[in-house]
């Protein structure tokens, strides 16, 4: 069937949040091709927004995402579209990684398999405490292999075994002691939370978090001594901004900086 171009809704308000909703509320989500494309372009698109200082990612109806497109994949099974369904998949996980905004995922119903990846790929997760967690492709045959490259950088490696060995839902208050999801919320908080944290991060100097969330994911693939020297670099550069020259002035001044995200 034809898929609508809606099936990602992006929009952004006056404070500075870019909102990116999956919407395909009746596959719960579940990450098609088609999909996959239109998250990577709605990504670019608020990446690149000045105007942008923190995104949040959600998914529309009962449930955050269910992963790949299995009705999809096993109606497209040439190997040719296996390849661009997870070479596409990559460049998502990657477009959340690289965009120099802060992404939120703000999680309720489920996030299984590749829609655990994509929590895993924010940099904060918020989720409902009724939410559910899996990687359960072990169950189908197929082991859930690239989310857990995205699994396996946020939880220790027993956690991550654990999940993908098992194949079995686990609770939102058993992911938050994992460390997968940093604060839980009640279904009617959880809105209020999620909007709560990203106002608190758009009031930062943009300049100063796009900074910090690349040196972040540059030096975890680092070894100690590398990822020292490239983030003293960092920290040098950094101190040559407007904005921390403004920041620590604001600090022995007793007063609010004004952010000029120079």
């Amino acid at each position: 069937k034809m898929e609508t171009i809606s099936s990602v809704i992006t929009h952004k308000d006056k404070q500075g949040i870019g909102r990116i909703t999956i919407n395909r509320p009746d596959a719960y989500n579940a990450l098609s091709l088609a999909c996959m494309q239109s998250l990577i372009g709605a990504f670019k698109l608020l990446s690149a927004d000045d105007g942008v200082r923190v995104i949040i990612l959600s998914g529309a109806g009962k449930g955050f995402c269910a992963g790949h497109d299995l009705a999809e994949m096993r109606s497209n099974s040439d190997k040719e579209f296996q390849q661009l369904t997870f070479s596409t998949c990559a460049t998502l996980m990657l477009s959340i990684i690289q965009s120099p905004k802060p992404v939120i995922a703000k999680v309720h119903g489920v996030a299984t398999a590749a829609g655990c990846q994509l929590v895993a790929s924010c940099d904060l997760a918020v989720a409902e405490e009724t939410t559910r967690f899996a990687t359960p492709g072990v169950n189908l045959g197929l082991f859930c292999s690239t989310p857990m490259v995205a699994l396996s950088r946020n939880v220790s490696p027993k956690h991550a075994m654990e999940m993908l060995l098992l194949g079995d839902f686990i609770s939102a208050q058993r992911a938050h002691e994992m460390g997968f999801i940093n604060y839980l919320a009640r279904a009617d908080e959880l809105e209020q939370r999620v909007d709560e944290l990203a106002a608190k991060i758009a009031s930062k100097s943009s300049l100063t978090l796009k900074i910090g969330k690349r040196a972040f994911y540059q030096q975890l693939e680092k070894n100690l001594a590398d990822a020292y020297d490239y983030c003293g670099q960092v920290m040098v550069e950094n101190m040559m901004a407007k904005d921390a020259q403004e920041g620590i002035t604001a600090f022995i001044e007793k007063r609010t900086p004004l952010w000029c995200d120079e």
